[in-house]
Formats: structure tokens, sequence, C-alpha cells
């Protein structure tokens, strides 16, 4: 089926970043959040960003003119029923994108895809609570969605093969590359990534080394652009925690136990950059390490 427009249920981080890639795409957006506040930001963090591409000359002033008049908005959550396709890129609870589904599914077209931009939920068990399981897959962005070249495709038991040729299609035309992982907890880069976090939470907590020594370590020793501290309060600790609960509780392997010193944070309300305060202080002109 040719995709032309895209719903999009979360205006924050992740949404925002998908209506953005998909609108310079030429798809006709329409996204969707509760409070009118977070389509206003999201509205101007897409104008920010995409000026900055064209200061980079990566895309022209025209080129950014047209995606934003591509991307509408709307508090109402059964008008994305006549999208071609809807990605649910809310907050990483599944009793949150349950709700979703169950308010979306009376509204959809008979041939509308159904997706979910959860990165680490069971695609077959979210698919079960609709009325579309074939039609139903897991579209995994990385953050930052503009920048970032992956996209996740994972297919539930159900899922057939014209559902997943759709999306793939679309990861092409947006210039993405896509990898395809079977529907295990946290499938394949939060599966590798998520744990190593938790390693280093753990390095913390037991005094192996400061804040600024593991990530200093990280970055110096294994070339990597972030310490895994510093990528934690990117992502948010909340999100950390959340797939880290559903590894241990879908693998059932102790290996995968949180580190209580995450959890800590998490209960604090110390979640990274997005409460300006986790293993950084980001209140003041640098960031600085929290313990």
């Amino acid at each position: 089926m040719k995709i032309k427009s895209i719903g999009v249920v979360g205006a924050g981080q992740m949404g925002n970043g998908i209506a953005h890639v998909m609108a310079l795409a030429g798809y006709d957006v329409l996204i969707n959040d509760i409070q009118q506040d977070a389509i206003d930001a999201a509205m101007v963090r897409i104008d920010k960003n995409m000026e900055r591409q064209v200061s980079r000359e990566l895309i022209t002033a025209d080129d950014k003119a047209a995606a934003l008049g591509r991307i509408k908005s709307t508090l109402q959550l059964p008008d994305l029923g006549g999208t071609d396709l809807v990605i649910e890129a809310a907050t990483e609870r599944e009793e949150v994108k349950d709700k979703i589904f169950d308010a979306l599914l009376p509204h959809l077209q008979p041939h509308t895809i159904l997706t979910s931009n959860t990165s680490s939920i069971s695609i077959t068990r979210l698919a079960s609570r609709t009325d579309r399981p074939e039609k139903f897959m897991g579209f995994h962005f990385m953050n930052p969605v503009p920048l970032m070249k992956l996209v996740e495709l994972i297919r539930g038991i159900a899922t057939d093969e014209d559902t997943y040729q759709s999306c793939l299609e679309i990861v092409t035309n947006l210039d993405k590359v896509a990898a395809s992982a079977e529907d295990f907890p946290a499938f394949i880069v939060n599966r590798i990534l998520i744990p190593m976090i938790n390693e280093a939470c753990y390095t913390l907590y037991e005094g192996v080394g400061n804040v600024a020594s593991i990530d200093n370590a990280m970055k110096l020793g294994a070339n990597h652009p972030m310490g895994p501290l510093e990528l934690a309060d990117f992502i948010g600790l909340d999100t950390c925690l959340a797939i880290m609960n559903v590894l241990h509780d879908g693998l059932a392997d102790t290996k995968y136990r949180p580190c209580p010193l995450l959890t800590k944070y998490v209960e604090a309300g110390w979640l990274g950059r997005k409460t300006k305060r986790g293993f950084y202080d980001y209140r003041g002109e640098t960031p600085v390490p929290t313990r």
C-alpha cells in the first residue's frame, strides 16, 4: 500500500523528530498530543531544527517551508484515523500505549497501518490488543531522529509482509537504514545499549569510579562519542529504567536487574536533561556531576 499521510501520537522529543523527517520526505503529517503547550513546543523545535539544516545547507529554505506546510496538529486523537499510517510515540509505559490504541481503533480506516515507536515492549502483545495484528509492527526511531540513520523494524508474530514492506519503503524514502529485529525484549539496540548503561550505574554505585571517570574512560578508552552516564541523561533515566524492567521481567535473568542507584535517581525525579538533573546537574552554564 502506498503511504501518503502519517499520524504521530505524542509531540515530545521522539514525536516531533518523527514529524520533522516525515514532512521533509514529502508525507502529510498530523501530530497529536493531549496538551496544546506540547504541540506548540514541538512546532518551535521542528522549525529551529530545520533552520539549522538550512544553515548547514542540508536543505533549502524552500524545502523547509514546504515541509512545515505539510505538518498539521490536533488535540483530538480520533482525527488521526484518516491517515494511512499511525506511529505511536508516547511514553514508554505499556498501559499508556494500550489506552491510546483502544481510543484510536474505532476511528481507523480498514487499510491503516498501526505502529509503535516503543524501544522495548513486545510488539506481539501490543498488537494482540488491536483489531489489526497483521497491520501492526514496531517502528523504532533513534534519538535524535533527524540525525540518526537507523530505524529498527520489528514484526510481531502476526505482522504480514505487506505491512513490513510498506514501512521499509518509508525508511528508504527517509534516507535511513532499516535493521530488522525479532520481537524479543528491547530488540537489538537497547538489548545491548541499556544494559551497558545499567552496568555503568553499578560501577558508580559500587564506587569503582566517579561520574567523570566512568564517562571519560568510555569516551577515551572505547571511543564512544558520549559517556554512558551522559548518554543516560540524554535518553532519560526513567526510560532507561523502564527498558531495564522490561528486560528483567521478559527474560527472567538476574543480569538485567536494574541498578538501585538508577531506581533512586528516578524516584527523586532526577531524570536527566529534561529535568535539569540526573547524573549531571544542568542548571548552570556547564554540566556538573551530581556524585
